[in-house]
């Protein structure tokens, strides 16, 4: 049990299980883009963590880009999405794979998707540690997908509570 903030998480899901989650994803990765020269957005802050880990197990030629977005206050999304750090790089005809941390309520795809059109892409796929179907409801499709998990609210391996909780090796879901 940890208390972050005023609430009170318990473990969910172990480091081995995540490792395990990256493994697969970066594997396929490593099979699709083979010969290919991708660029690797991740979606800060949330996934600085699972970027590093999969650009890490990367076997081929890539670049590497951060995006910075932000939705949360506490523990909800307000549904607002906004672009806190803007792509700096030129990515017309450029193949594109999103790093997210978690796929929820689908809102910061969206913005995404807007941004990585107007740039011109010529193709991009999204990787997410995790994903909560319950809570997507998005027509943007989600790739490579590590973990399905509820709809409840969780920190560690990135995620957050109000800033705390990012460096925790394993994940906590909020006690009930």
């Amino acid at each position: 049990m940890i208390k972050l903030h005023d609430l009170e998480f318990e473990p969910y899901i172990s480091e081995k299980e995540i490792n395990q989650a990256i493994e697969e994803i970066s594997g396929k990765l490593n099979e699709d883009y083979k010969g290919k020269m991708p660029v690797f957005i991740g979606v800060l802050n949330g996934s600085f963590m699972v970027a590093s880990e999969i650009i890490k197990r990367f076997d081929h030629d890539c670049e590497v880009s951060f995006v910075k977005m932000g939705s949360y206050v506490g523990t909800q999304s307000t549904g607002n999405v906004k672009t806190l750090v803007g792509l700096n790089q030129n990515l017309k005809g450029r193949q594109v794979v999103l790093l997210e941390d978690i796929v929820d309520t689908g809102n910061t795809l969206v913005e995404l998707d807007k941004i990585l059109t107007e740039a011109g892409v010529e193709d991009y796929k999204v990787a997410t540690l995790f994903l909560k179907p319950e809570a997507y409801k998005k027509n943007i499709p989600v790739k490579y997908v590590g973990l399905e998990i509820p709809n409840k609210f969780i920190v560690g391996f990135g995620l957050d509570y109000d800033g705390l909780g990012r460096n925790l090796t394993q994940v906590y879901k909020r006690k009930e």
